[in-house]
Order: C-alpha cells, then structure tokens, then sequence
C-alpha cells in the first residue's frame, strides 16, 4: 500500500479485555493496523500474542460478551467497532469475512455443508433457495472440491480436512468480501495440502480483489503469501514492515528471535535458539516495553526507558516499537 492510498482497513488503539475470576486480561493492548485494497499482510507472533484476538475483534465477534473493546475498527470509512449487532451482521460475511482455524467446530454439524454455504449468500442477497443453492455448488467447485453437486449435500464430519478448508474458504468468499481474515487457515493440514490451500486463497484473492489478514505463527506461509508483515506481542504490534524488509534487517529484538529461532535450510546444525523467558502476563502488564524483560538488549539504553515507557510505533515505512530503534 503506497503512502498516499486510503487504506481498506485502519486500526487505531484497539483494545480488548476480558474480565475473570482473577482479574482482567488485556488481551489486546493498543493494536495499530492498516491494510491496503488487495493487500495481503501477515499477524505473527508466539502463542497469547493476541492474534486471534484481535482478528475476532476486527468481526465484531465480542458484541454481547462481558468483554470490552475500545479504539477504531474503520473498514472503508466506517467504524465497525461503533455499529450494532445487526448492522454488523448485514456487515459480516459481506464486507469482512473470516476462514476459522478450526472449520469442523465452525461448520453446523447437523446441516449439509451446501446449504450453509446458501444460507450465507442468501444472508446478504435476495435470491431464492434454488437460485443460492446452485451458488453453492459452483462455489465448491470454484475451490476445487471435486463431484461439488454430490458433495454439497454432505455433512462436515464426511469431509476430510483439507476438503474441510476449501468449503470454509467457499463459504468465507461466497460474497466476496473486501477483506477476509483467514486465522491459522492451514496449521492442522499436512504440508502438500497446505500449499494448495495457500495457493486456492492466493487464486481466489487475485479474481475477487479481496484483501487479506492472514494470522500464523508460521513465517514460512508469510514468506510464501504476504506482502507486508504486522509482528504482534503481548496484545501490540511490536514491528510492520515488507516482507522482504522484515526478513532482510529485521529492526526490533523480538523479530529478531523470531527468526533466529527457525530452523534453516541452508544445511546448518545445532539446537534452534528460543527465545529465553516468557510472553507477559496478560492479568499485570509490566510499565514500559512489554518485551523488556526477555529483551538482550534492554540494558542498552542508558535512561532505563525499556522498563518505565512504553515505546512508539515508529518509523518510515518500517515500523518498528523500539527504544533503540528512536535513539537511533
């Protein structure tokens, strides 16, 4: 996305909090955030970052919870966190869409897999059951499930899980939303599926112009699929860049581990390197930089500011929320 476009979608400061028995978890700590139309961008980061989180948010799937969600969710101008359950319901599955990671427990287990892919197109456009149906199966076929007609009439527990996938991506894309989030779209697949899944979001985004989150803790599919990368921690976003940006010079520590911590290759041996310690507790932020305090290079910042203040998101392009990266 160049510097001049209006962005499809623009984050500011979203925040999400659940209360418990213990205290409120705040899952999601200012997350900042734009997409361009057409834009493929990717959410990494270590499990309880606020991936999933936020990508739930970011479909209003928190409305009518004893959750709290504050800050801007603007989608084409519109702020999707201000509207009510059922403006958001004429809003979702028709201008954002979403791939769960899990598509047997999101697929109704009791209705064929093409009807429920009707009933959303039937949602959002005024066609009759025959005339949705028929969609449906075309549908099918378009993300290559094979005998579409046949299949259409199955249940969800008769698919395996790749085929699985393709009918929640067909049912994701029915309406062709302007942007689809797609969280964890290939982590229980085997390897040869998974690329062809990749692949069918890749050939679906190109004829719809559908712009896509992809969240993962995979920077392999990031690599393979996206343009720009969003690196979260601890509820934020800690560094945005290109891909290729992000993965030639990496700028904040936290990236840093990330890639240092995936195998290579390129026929080196030895341990992988984790990173040492442990994500924040959600329950009690720390002041200052989340990531202080499993940070090598903290101390290098003379004032102590990685312990008392938090860090800007900062940057030309690439964005990065460091201390070292603002006395630079």
């Amino acid at each position: 996305m160049s510097a001049t476009e209006t962005p499809l979608l623009a984050v500011r400061d979203l925040r999400v909090s659940f209360p418990t028995d213990d205290g409120v978890v705040h899952a999601v700590n200012g997350m900042d955030l734009t997409l361009g139309k057409g834009e493929t961008i990717g959410l990494v980061g270590e499990s309880g970052s606020g991936k999933t989180v936020t990508s739930q948010a970011l479909l209003g799937l928190f409305k009518g919870t004893p959750a709290t969600v504050t800050g801007e969710i603007l989608l084409d101008g519109t702020d999707l966190n201000t509207l009510a359950e059922p403006a958001m319901l004429a809003c979702r599955g028709k201008k954002i869409s979403m791939i769960f990671q899990d598509p047997l427990s999101a697929m109704h287990p009791f209705y064929p897999v093409g009807s429920q892919i009707a009933e959303v197109y039937r949602t959002h456009n005024r066609v009759s059951r025959k005339a949705a149906a028929e969609v449906a199966v075309d549908m099918l076929g378009r993300v290559g499930i094979p005998d579409p007609r046949r299949r259409a009439a199955g249940y969800p527990h008769e698919f395996s899980g790749g085929m699985r996938q393709r009918a929640m991506i067909a049912m994701a894309l029915v309406c062709e939303p302007e942007l689809l989030v797609a969280d964890e779209p290939t982590t229980a697949l085997d390897v040869t599926v998974q690329a062809q899944i990749l692949d069918l979001i890749g050939e679906l985004q190109a004829e719809t112009g559908t712009a896509v989150i992809m969240v993962t803790h995979d920077l392999g599919v990031v690599a393979q699929v996206c343009h720009r990368v969003a690196v979260m921690y601890g509820g934020m976003c800690m560094e945005v860049a290109s891909v290729d940006d992000l993965f030639a010079a990496p700028g904040h520590p936290y990236t840093q581990g990330l890639l240092a911590s995936m195998p290579s290759l390129a026929g080196e041996t030895g341990r992988l390197r984790p990173i040492p310690g442990f994500p924040p507790a959600l329950l009690d932020l720390p002041p200052g930089c989340l990531f202080a305090d499993r940070c090598p290079q903290a101390s290098s910042v003379a004032d102590g500011r990685c312990r008392t203040e938090v860090p800007l998101l900062s940057g030309s392009g690439h964005l990065s929320r460091c201390h070292l990266g603002e006395a630079a």
